[in-house]
């Protein structure tokens, strides 16, 4: 990985084709344990019936997870191909960016983001932030899973399996943490994940907060 200064939009194109080609490889995956405790765990923060917006939805087996769970959920993901597998498992779903999400503000009572905020630069994480939390209702969480590490870089990874190679920016603890209560969220709970696969999964659940 090499030190980049991208912006979020220099990095789109890139990705959305690099989904849109293994987006049925990635629908056949079978999701780790740690992954499936970590979506539980933030599905029993959220009351029955909750109005629940995933972005970076991939092709929507979260979201199949959290529909048949009973919440109101709504996809979002930047491959159009993704969105059609979405589409498929019968879940609302939306070719959209994370910094035009195109909902009416306080639209959500929860927002789910899985590792997909890795792939905004640092640069632009705080819009994309702000565009997350406007479409929260105040009082409403929001689940980031990332992974990150040690040190902050940002570039594509050497041995990506995805072609052309994704952007990906890893952000230390203290820094996840701290572009988290800048964009006015209230933390509910972080915990490091050990995955087994070299990576370290950084799980954070915030909150937006009532009357900002």
């Amino acid at each position: 990985m090499i030190d980049m200064n991208v912006r979020y939009d220099e990095v789109l194109d890139p990705l959305r084709q690099a989904y849109d080609t293994r987006a049925a490889w990635r629908d056949g995956l079978t999701k780790e344990p740690w992954k499936l405790a970590e979506r539980q765990a933030f599905r029993d923060r959220l009351a029955s019936g909750a109005r629940l917006l995933e972005i970076g939805a991939g092709t929507g087996q979260d979201s199949a997870f959290f529909q048949q769970e009973g919440l109101d959920v709504v996809a979002a993901d930047l491959s159009p191909v993704m969105v059609e597998h979405c589409r498929a498992k019968g879940i609302e779903a939306h070719v959209m960016n994370f910094l035009h999400l195109g909902f009416p503000p306080g639209s959500f009572d929860a927002v789910f983001a899985m590792n997909c905020l890795l792939h905004v630069p640092n640069h632009d994480l705080p819009a994309v932030l702000a565009a997350i939390r406007a479409v929260l209702r105040p009082g409403g969480l929001f689940f980031v899973g990332v992974y990150g590490g040690s040190e902050s870089t940002e570039g594509p990874i050497d041995d990506d399996q995805h072609v052309p190679p994704r952007f990906f920016s890893w952000r230390t603890d203290e820094q996840l943490v701290g572009f988290a209560t800048a964009a006015l969220f209230d933390v509910v709970d972080f915990h490091p994940v050990d995955t087994g696969r070299g990576y370290r999964f950084q799980s954070l659940t915030l909150q937006r907060r009532n009357g900002d």
